[in-house]
């Protein structure tokens, strides 16, 4: 099943097990989805279900995985099985949480899941049908995992893979970030030694979609040639480098290591050397 699903074959998908999750991130975000969203659509939210946020960001970054437990209890008040058909959305064309939700979906074993191609805008394009106010949930039991099914990378894994030279270190923020110009979010600027900057922004084409998945092979061969096959993958706290992991799996190659701790963690951490290009 292809990653990524686009509005039109979303409005003829006819399927038993078929759930939506809305997962735009933002101020008033929850309000928002009461207001409109996609008829049947559940919320997620990032920062209580597709993160478990501690204390202290430069031990395991802004947006940590949950526990396995935790997740399964998300999943089940969600109606979601091992055997449902997950489409997730939201308004950023999986830039916000929507690949996140993916990447951990199918960490859990989930094997039909896709998000939506150019997300909640493009569904309005499209006229599918909307609703808004609360929607009626059918609880699962809770699947049984013992632990995420696809790679991840922790920070001590990053710096061995870079002293060896072993692994292509991928940021995928924006370049003015990965430069060290400026930075919005966390605390220092600047980009994690060894690591090559290819934003994620540059997964999509002129209208905000997803860039046909031949066009992003022959993209990412080119710019990774010569390079260690081993991936690792981060931005500024796990998010949003799901979207290029998403990107790579639509073109067809094999799923990255997600280093979730990313930016945030790294930066935080006393004594990691940072670089800038200025």
């Amino acid at each position: 099943m292809s990653p990524i699903i686009s509005p039109s074959e979303l409005k003829t998908l006819s399927t038993e097990n078929l759930i939506i999750l809305d997962a735009r991130v933002g101020k008033n975000v929850y309000q928002n989805y009461l207001e409109k969203h996609l008829k049947g659509a559940k919320f997620i939210d990032l920062d209580k279900d597709l993160a478990e946020i501690g204390e202290d960001a430069a031990f395991g970054g802004r947006h940590p995985l949950p526990s396995i437990e935790r997740f399964a209890e998300t999943l089940s008040n969600l109606g979601i099985s091992e055997d449902s058909h997950v489409i997730i959305y939201d308004d950023k064309n999986g830039a916000n949480a929507g690949a996140r939700a993916w990447w951990m979906l199918r960490s859990f074993g989930i094997e039909n899941v896709q998000v939506l191609d150019g997300g909640f805008q493009a569904a309005e394009k499209e006229d599918l049908e909307f609703s808004s106010g609360e929607e009626v949930v059918e609880k699962t039991e809770p699947i049984k995992k013992e632990d995420w099914l696809l790679p991840t990378s922790s920070l001590e894994n990053v710096e061995n893979e870079l002293v060896n030279h072993s692994s292509t270190i991928i940021d995928v923020r924006d370049a003015y970030r990965y430069n060290g110009e400026s930075e919005p979010i966390d605390l220092v600027a600047g980009h994690i030694p060894g690591a090559i900057n290819i934003p994620f922004s540059e997964n999509l084409d002129e209208n905000g979609n997803f860039l046909k998945p031949e066009i992003l092979k022959e993209k990412y061969v080119k710019l990774l040639q010569d390079r260690p096959e081993n991936l690792i993958i981060h931005c500024g706290s796990g998010v949003t480098a799901c979207h290029t992991i998403l990107a790579l799996d639509y073109a067809g190659f094999q799923i990255s290591n997600l280093y979730v701790g990313s930016w945030s963690e790294w930066s935080r951490r006393e004594g990691k050397e940072i670089a800038t290009n200025i």
